[in-house]
């Protein structure tokens, strides 16, 4: 962790040189004082200053193991080494002269252990009561386990585990979890991975291994998220999963669980009866609750209710009123519901413009206030529990100043808004372009965001007396600290907009161009594309630096990660454009993107592939089958029959299929399984066995279909992973198998990696 402090200050140092850089650029560039001379003694002395940053490449040797199939779907398994590149320093050529070589070939340091090794996950942020932030981190070197995580109080000082190394924190709730800890006063409560119960630990006694506050039930079936601690009746109140019965359709509940028994007791259920239930928050004096709750065929951003409960002597809920949701007039999914320190209910919804924007509750009345109207959206969809876009602020005066964040456009904002002084909304200048969460701390906000030159990260934002200044921006956590060593390789995003099969409809996406200091391709050729369909597909791409892309832009390619219609970011009537339509606007988008990248002379039309995870390995998969635009594909935990799927899937997306795809007829005809006569083009899939959300029979369905059609095929299976690739050597084969299959099949080059391919069927 020492390490780690070290690297996060260089880093920041140097973020702050190249901040001064880009100013002095900017300022003689205003100025028009010989901008081609200064520049060229800047690049010059830049690149003396940071020579250090060039680093070592190095593979390490290791087994992956591999699980094939044959046509009678015989599992078999075999080994497959790759070969130990050569430690010694990567050649560097001189930066006055590029070599000439063909696109996908170039030589490039960000490899595979720097991508895996970026690829740790931020769970959330919270602030302890001595100012200290805490964060949760996944870590691919450890298998993915979640680690609570606490700043020293000393600045550059060093960070501390918290998470003894018996325990992971992370809960399966919904099957993608979120909200796996809270923290309150000296007390952590936190889900642990392996047997899914409720612990506590002291912070300050981290000698003392954690307590289980839930009883034990033989097994990982019961699962716990979006805790809060009630202090009035000294109780923990949290949404419960409770797989006891059914795995395939779980009782959720919010619960309360007791804090003073020496024994363990079985949760009191305070809240139940509807099909989900998200956001338990109590008010300040723990005299009322409020809560989100849906129920099928609804998901969370088509349709949601608010609600406020009222609180008994006895800790019992005798009056419960709706707040929002039940208008049948409206069709909003309120979210985040949160008390003020006065005790007033504020809350996110979409209700008038069809942007999430924040609101708030007069319970006199029971009637519903904007606090801040904006063609933006203050809130994300509620994949996972726990997510926190707005945040109180300690105020001297008599103020509810708000901090939050917003999307417009493709780019996230920093702002104060002012609820009493006729809702004011002041936005912050930091270098952050994406936000998620924030968590208030001592005269800062601590933002989880990131950036075209920023990786995932968390920052100290310092603010002056009155809130409407930045006085300090000093990165706390990252998950890849030594990533401005490569900044001379980063491409930076292009958002485009562009148009797609409909008239007047268009859709967005990011483009990044292939840049490679040390190499350029002739002026005759025109580089592969690799499109990328995110995953949800209520979801949204975002223009901010990840290393998985960087790791082909830096080879050659040009990569885009396309917003269709049906995405997020961009309001209700843009989300909505997938209802019905799965398979059909998302594939149409994709496909209108990289025509649209074609027509702009910026790709070659001949060597287009796609890509995508989960929803975005459907739309791969029926891109593939349904048109002809692109040579080949990869597919990560994709779905391949949308019925099966349906009939298969965990509760929370059972009725969300349904809502996409148009019933069984709409779900039948836009399967690819359905359609293997249609497939001709060069497939490999990616899956997790204990995957619960896609299961392997999916892929394993399409594997075999088109390797008995003679398309050319390949299949690797993971043990031990789920629903998206946590472990550092299966991210780091992941991506190597994809690089070396296209180079082979469509690219027309060799890549410069020792990269050993897997068997490809039919090739």
């Amino acid at each position: 962790m020492l390490e780690s402090a070290v690297r996060l200050l260089a880093y920041n140092n140097v973020l702050r040189s190249f901040m001064i850089l880009d100013r002095i650029k900017s300022l003689m560039a205003t100025l028009a004082i010989a901008v081609l001379t200064l520049t060229t003694r800047l690049s010059s002395s830049s690149s003396h200053s940071f020579s250090n940053f060039f680093i070592t490449r190095t593979f390490n040797h290791f087994t992956t193991k591999l699980i094939p199939l044959d046509k009678t779907h015989q599992r078999r398994r075999f080994f497959c080494r790759r070969a130990m590149a050569s430690s010694s320093p990567a050649t560097i050529p001189s930066v006055s002269k590029k070599i000439t070589a063909p696109y996908g070939s170039w030589k490039s340091p960000i490899s595979t252990d720097v991508v895996s090794g970026a690829a740790k996950r931020l769970g959330g942020t919270a602030v302890d009561p001595r100012g200290r932030l805490i964060w949760l981190e996944s870590r691919p070197a450890e298998s993915g386990r979640g680690v609570l995580v606490v700043e020293s109080e000393n600045p550059g000082g060093e960070a501390v585990d918290i998470t003894p190394k018996e325990f992971g924190v992370r809960t399966v709730a919904q099957e993608y979890g979120g909200g796996a800890f809270t923290i309150s006063g000296d007390l952590v409560f936190f889900a642990n991975y392996k047997d899914q119960r409720l612990y506590k630990q002291s912070i300050s006694s981290l000698d003392v291994l954690p307590i289980p506050l839930t009883p034990d039930y033989g097994g990982p079936v019961v699962s716990y998220a979006d805790g809060v601690l009630d202090a009035r009746f000294n109780r923990f109140v949290s949404v419960r999963e409770d797989r006891r019965e059914s795995s395939q359709n779980p009782t959720t509940t919010i619960v309360s669980i007791a804090l003073g028994s020496k024994d363990l007791q079985e949760p009191e259920v305070l809240v139940g009866g509807s099909d989900f239930y998200a956001f338990p928050r109590l008010d300040p004096k723990s005299q009322r609750i409020a809560w989100i709750q849906w129920s099928h065929p609804n998901m969370p951003w088509d349709k949601s209710e608010l609600w406020v409960g009222y609180i008994s002597e006895n800790g019992e809920i005798y009056k419960r009123v709706c707040v929002a949701g039940n208008d049948p007039s409206l069709v909003e999914s309120p979210t985040e519901p949160k008390w003020s320190p006065d005790g007033e209910l504020f809350f996110i919804t979409d209700r008038e413009n069809g942007f999430w924007n924040l609101h708030k509750w007069i319970e006199t009345e029971n009637k519903v206030l904007p606090v801040y109207s904006l063609a933006a959206e203050f809130a994300r969809p509620l994949w996972i529990f726990g997510m926190n876009s707005y945040e109180f602020l300690q105020s001297h005066t008599q103020r509810n100043l708000i901090a939050c964040n917003y999307r417009q456009q493709g780019k996230s904002y920093l702002g104060i808004i002012d609820d009493v002084q006729g809702s004011k909304l002041t936005v912050l200048d930091i270098p952050f372009t994406d936000i998620d969460n924030l968590a208030s701390g001592n005269n800062c906000v601590y933002v989880e965001g990131a950036s075209s030159v920023h990786p995932s990260s968390v920052a100290k934002v310092t603010l002056d007396d009155d809130k409407s200044k930045v006085v300090d921006f000093n990165i706390v956590w990252s998950s890849s600290p030594d990533s401005l060593k490569y900044s001379s390789y980063f491409s930076k995003p292009e958002l485009i907009e562009f148009p797609t099969e409909v008239p007047g409809q268009n859709a967005y996406a990011y483009f990044y161009p292939p840049s490679n200091p040390d190499f350029q391709a002739s002026v005759e050729e025109k580089p592969p594309l690799l499109l990328k369909s995110h995953g949800g597909p209520t979801a949204e791409a975002r223009g901010i630096l990840n290393l998985s892309i960087q790791y082909w832009t830096s080879r050659g390619w040009a990569f885009v990660d396309v917003n269709y219609g049906g995405s997020t970011g961009y309001g209700r009537e843009f989300r909505e454009r997938l209802l019905g339509r799965w398979g059909i606007v998302d594939v149409n988008d994709c496909c209108s993107c990289a025509t649209y990248l074609v027509n702009s002379g910026k790709v070659d039309g001949e060597r287009l592939c796609i890509t995508g995870g989960s929803a975005g390995g459907y739309t791969t998969l029926a891109a593939l089958a349904f048109k002809e635009i692109f040579k080949a594909g990869a597919s990560l935990y994709g779905v391949a029959d949308v019925n099966m799927l349906r009939a298969e899937t965990h509760k929370f997306e059972s009725h969300y299929i349904d809502r996409l795809g148009g019933g069984e007829k709409g779900c039948y005809e836009r399967s690819p399984i359905n359609h293997v006569d249609k497939f001709s083009c060069p497939i490999i899939l990616f899956q997790g066995l204990d995957d619960k959300v896609v299961p392997p029979e999916q892929a394993r369905k399409i594997y075999k279909a088109l390797k008995e059609k003679g398309v050319p095929v390949a299949l690797v299976e993971y043990e031990g992973e789920q629903h998206g690739f946590r472990k550092a050597e299966n991210i780091k084969f992941t991506l190597e198998q994809q690089m070396v299959f296209f180079a082979r099949l469509v690219g027309h080059f060799d890549v410069a990696d020792d990269i050993t391919p897997i068997k490809i069927d039919n090739f």
